[in-house]
C-alpha cells in the first residue's frame, strides 16, 4: 500500500489537517496570550499610548475570530502585523530607538517563524529594520526629538507584558519541539522494529519459520569458512518429500501447510547444537551439518530424518502417512559453492527417488557425469529431430489363423554415423521427461500416417498403429496433430491405431478420456499395449474405447516353456472375446508359441519369429513376400 497514489493522498491529506490544527491551537494560545499581556499594558497606560494599546486590543481579537473560523492565513497576517505596528507606534510616540516597545520585536520574529511563511518573516524584519533606521534617522537628525518618560511602575507592567508574551511563546516553540522529538524517537523506534522484521521475513520462511534459501546460504557461508579454518567437512542434507501433492490435491492446501510445519518442528528436535535446518523450496528441507564425525553419522541422521518423516500426521481428522528422500553431499570434495553443493546434493535425492525412495543417498561423481550424459544426449536429440536423423521402423502384425500380414505398429529407431543405434530404452525417457517426446510423437505420427499412405496406394491393405506418451496428451492439442497427420497423408482414419499403456489410462483419466473419445469420434482405434504388467483395471477398457488388448511379450515368452503363464493368457484372451476386444500378443518368436496361442484363439500376433522391427523398404520387400508365399498355396 505504500506506493498506492491513492495511500499516499489521503495520508498527506491526514498529515495537513493535522498540522493545520495545530496551528489554529498555537495562533489562538499566542493570540489569548499576547491579549493577556495587552490588558495588563492598558490597564496601566495613559494617553496615546493607551489608544494604540486598545487598537491594538481589537485587531488581536479580530485575529482570534479568524483563527477561530480556522483562516489560518489571514489570521496569523494580522496579528503579526497588528503586533509590529502596535510595537512601532509606541516607539515612536514614545522613547523612540530606546524604548521598551521594541523589546516585542524579537517575540514577533519567533511567533513569525511558528505561525508564518518565510515571506511574511521577512517582510516583518524588513519593516522593523526600516523603521528603526527611519527613527535613528529621525533622533540623529533633529527633526523628532524623543521623550524619555521617568520611570514609574507602569514600565514594570510593560516589561512583564513583553516578557511574559515572549517567553510564553518561546515555551510553546520549546515544547513543540520537544514533542517533535519524542515522535521521531517513537517513529524511528518503531522503523527499527519494522526494519527488523523486514529482515527477518526476508531470511525466514513464513509458514515455518525457518531459515529460508537466502539465510541459508548465509549459514552456509559462516559454517564453511568455519569448517575450512578448523580442517572439518561441512554436509549437506537435502530432503524432499514423497508424495505431497496428493496431499494438497486430496486435503487442500491447508492440509499441507500444517503438515509442511508438523514435521518442521519435528525435524528441528533431530539438530545438534551447530546444525542448521532451513525450508529449501515448496516441500524441500536443507540441513546444514558441521564438523560431523563419520559418514556413517551422517547416515544416522539420514535415517533418523527418514524416520521423521515416515512417522504418522494427524491433520484434520485425517491420518496421512507420506515419506521423503535424501540427498548428502560433503565440502569440500563435493564442491566449495553453495550452489554447487546443493546441486550435488539434488543430484543424490534424485537417486534416492529413482531407487525406490524413502531412502538416503550419497553424491558420487557417477551421478554428475550421468546428468551431464543426459544433458548431452537431450542436446543430441533436439538436433537429431531437426536434421531428420530420426527412422521410423515396422514390425509386421499378423492375423494368426491365416498368418496374413494385416498391419505393422511404427517403432522410432535413432541410427548413428557409426552404424549403431541408440536403443529406444535409452533416449525415450529422456524425452519424456523433457517434454521433447510431444515434438518427436508428433514427427512419428506425421510419418507413420505417410508410410501407411504409401502402402495402401501400392495396393496393400494395411493399418499402421503409433505408441502414444502420457506427455503429449497434456497439452491439449493431440486431436488436432492427429486431424492434421490425417489430412496431410490422405489416409482413412481407421487406418490408424494408437496404442495406450494402462499406467497411461490410470493417470489424468479424465484429460486423457476427453481427448482420446474426440478421437474416437474421428474413427481412430485404439489398443492397450502390455495388457497385464500394470493396474488390469478393467473398467477402462470400454471407457476408453478399446478395441484391442496387447498381452506382454514377458507372458509370451515363457508360454511353451513353463505353463505358470498360460492360464493367465488364456484368461486374457477369453476376457478380451467376453468384451468384443481382439488380442494380440507380442514377443513371438517360435512357431510353437504362435500356434499355441491361435489354438487358445488369439487373433492376431507380432515378434521375432515372423520378423524384426525393419526399415521401410525391408518391410514391404517382407509384405511382398508373404503375399507371394500365400499366392503360391
Amino acid at each position: 500500500m505504500p506506493n498506492d497514489p491513492e495511500f499516499n493522498q489521503s495520508f498527506v491529506e491526514i498529515s495537513s489537517a493535522r498540522l493545520n490544527t495545530l496551528r489554529i491551537k498555537r495562533l489562538l494560545q499566542i493570540t489569548g496570550l499576547t491579549l493577556f499581556g495587552l490588558v495588563l499594558a492598558v490597564a496601566v497606560a495613559s494617553g496615546t499610548t493607551k489608544w494604540v494599546l486598545m487598537a491594538g486590543c481589537f485587531a488581536l481579537a479580530l485575529a482570534a475570530l479568524l483563527a477561530y473560523q480556522r483562516r489560518v492565513v489571514a489570521a496569523t497576517h494580522i496579528l503579526l502585523w497588528a503586533m509590529c505596528l502596535m510595537l512601532s507606534a509606541l516607539a515612536f510616540i514614545s522613547g523612540g530607538i530606546r524604548d521598551l516597545a521594541l523589546l516585542g520585536y524579537p517575540g514577533v520574529l519567533v511567533f513569525a517563524a511558528m505561525l508564518g511563511n518565510s515571506r511574511l518573516f521577512f517582510s516583518l524584519i524588513s519593516f522593523m529594520l526600516v523603521f528603526c533606521g527611519l527613527l535613528t534617522y529621525l533622533a540623529t537628525a533633529g527633526i523628532v526629538r524623543p521623550v524619555i518618560p521617568a520611570i514609574s511602575p507602569a514600565h514594570f507592567v510593560f516589561t512583564g507584558a513583553i516578557l511574559l508574551v515572549t517567553g510564553g511563546c518561546v515555551y510553546l516553540l520549546y515544547r513543540d519541539q520537544q514533542c517533535l522529538m519524542q515522535s521521531l524517537q517513537s517513529e524511528n523506534h518503531r522503523v527499527k522494529q519494522s526494519q527488523a522484521h523486514i529482515e527477518h521475513l526476508a531470511l525466514h520462511d513464513p509458514l515455518t519459520g525457518l531459515p529460508n534459501r537466502v539465510c541459508c546460504q548465509q549459514h552456509f557461508q559462516r559454517l564453511y569458512a568455519e569448517c575450512l579454518s578448523g580442517a572439518q567437512r561441512l554436509a549437506v542434507v537435502l530432503l524432499d518429500l514423497d508424495n505431497f501433492k496428493p496431499v494438497n490435491d486430496s486435503l487442500g492446501h491447508a492440509a499441507g501447510d500444517l503438515l509442511l510445519q508438523q514435521l518442521a518442528r519435528r525435524l528441528e528436535n533431530q539438530l545438534g547444537a551447530n546444525d542448521i535446518l532451513s525450508r529449501f523450496g515448496g516441500d524441500e528441507f536443507l540441513l546444514l551439518i558441521p564438523g560431523f564425525d563419520s559418514n556413517e553419522a551422517l547416515a544416522a541422521k539420514a535415517a533418523a530424518l527418514l524416520q521423521q518423516t515416515t512417522a504418522p500426521f494427524f491433520i484434520m481428522q485425517n491420518q496421512i502417512e507420506i515419506s521423503g528422500s535424501v540427498g548428502i553431499a560433503i565440502t569440500p570434495e563435493h564442491g566449495s559453492e553453495f550452489s554447487e553443493i546443493c546441486k550435488h546434493a539434488d543430484m543424490a535425492m534424485f537417486q534416492a527417488k529413482a531407487d525406490g525412495r524413502n531412502v538416503y543417498r550419497f553424491y558420487h561423481d557417477e551421478l554428475n557425469k550421468a546428468r551431464i550424459d543426459k544433458f548431452n544426449l537431450l542436446q543430441r536429440m533436439r538436433k537429431a529431430l531437426k536434421d531428420n536423423e530420426f527412422e521410423l521402423y515396422f514390425q509386421p502384425k499378423l492375423q494368426l489363423s491365416t498368418r496374413q500380414v494385416i498391419g505393422a505398429e511404427a517403432l522410432l529407431r535413432w541410427p548413428q554415423a557409426d552404424g549403431s543405434m541408440i536403443a529406444p530404452d535409452e533416449f525415450i525417457p529422456l524425452a519424456e521427461s523433457s517434454g521433447l517426446i510431444v515434438e518427436i510423437g508428433e514427427w512419428v505420427l506425421q510419418q507413420a500416417c505417410l508410410a501407411c499412405s504409401r502402402w495402401q496406394q501400392q495396393g496393400y491393405d494395411l493399418t499402421i498403429a503409433v505408441n502414444l506418451s502420457y506427455v503429449q496428451f497434456r497439452d491439449g492439442k493431440l486431436e488436432q496433430q492427429v486431424q492434421q497427420a490425417l489430412s496431410a497423408a490422405a489416409l482413412p482414419a481407421h487406418a490408424l491405431e494408437m496404442e495406450l499403456t494402462e499406467s497411461l489410462l490410470i493417470g489424468e483419466g479424465d484429460n486423457i478420456a476427453r481427448q482420446l473419445a474426440a478421437l474416437h469420434q474421428l474413427g481412430i482405434r485404439f489398443s492397450i499395449d502390455d495388457f497385464g504388467t500394470g493396474y488390469s483395471n478393467l473398467g477402462y477398457l470400454r471407457r476408453f474405447n478399446a478395441s484391442r488388448l496387447k498381452i506382454d511379450k514377458s507372458f509370451i515368452l515363457s508360454l511353451c516353456l513353463s505353463q505358470r503363464d498360460e492360464p493367465l493368457v488364456r484368461a486374457i484372451i477369453q476376457m478380451s472375446k467376453s468384451l468384443g476386444l481382439r488380442t494380440v500378443a507380442e514377443g513371438i518368436e517360435d512357431s510353437a508359441t504362435a500356434a499355441q496361442l491361435a489354438l487358445m484363439g488369439c487373433d492376431e500376433g507380432q515378434g521375432f519369429y515372423w520378423a524384426r522391427p525393419l526399415p521401410e523398404a525391408d518391410f514391404l520387400g517382407y509384405v511382398s513376400a508373404e503375399l507371394m508365399n500365400e499366392t503360391r498355396k
